[in-house]
């Protein structure tokens, strides 16, 4: 394996903001196609665009209001699994699932620190030794590459994706940050 990154908070609050800005671009970019085309089957892993952001966001959910916060049990799981609430048809639930989600990334975010990033953590479904810190990595290497998903489905339809380089996003995220503060 490689070698392990140093990891602050900050960092993670930077990576986190990255992540929740270019999901936000993507569920625009999404949004503003007709239905028929955000919620059509295109043989991608989450099968229509508008799912695999939907997919997204219970990764974030799982990963990072659950996981992280040590609730791994059938009890626990079970029950966030099987709400109705993760799967939402339109674009209405959508929103409201997205705001819950990422309202509860946020609180997770706030209790972060250098001990809590290194604290041990496990997933049923993922045997193997790793950290916060690789779960919020594990987040963001899974949202790219579903966005790469909804990237090639948007060529496909010769629509252009949003831009989504680090230093690009991470200026306008900055900008906006200095801005509320």
């Amino acid at each position: 394996m490689a070698q392990k990154l140093g990891f602050s908070r900050e960092d993670a609050e930077a990576i986190l903001a990255y992540d929740r800005e270019l999901f936000d671009r993507y569920a625009r970019r999404v949004r503003r196609l007709p239905w028929k085309d955000a919620s059509r089957k295109r043989g991608i892993g989450h099968e229509s665009l508008f799912d695999t952001l939907v997919h997204v966001l219970n990764v974030h959910e799982v990963w990072l209001t659950f996981i992280v916060r040590g609730r791994n049990s059938d009890r626990e799981l079970g029950p966030l699994f099987d709400d109705p609430r993760r799967h939402p048809t339109n674009w209405k639930e959508f929103d409201a699932y997205a705001r819950r989600v990422w309202s509860e990334v946020d609180a997770t975010v706030e209790t972060l620190t250098p001990a809590r990033l290194a604290r041990r953590i496990s997933a049923f479904w993922m045997p193997g030794r790793y950290t916060v810190r690789d779960a919020l990595l594990q987040t963001t290497f899974e949202e790219a590459h579903h966005l790469g998903e909804i990237i090639g489905a948007l060529w496909q339809d010769d629509v252009t994706p949003p831009e989504m380089t680090w230093i690009d996003v991470g200026r306008q995220t900055a900008g906006r940050r200095r801005r509320r503060a």
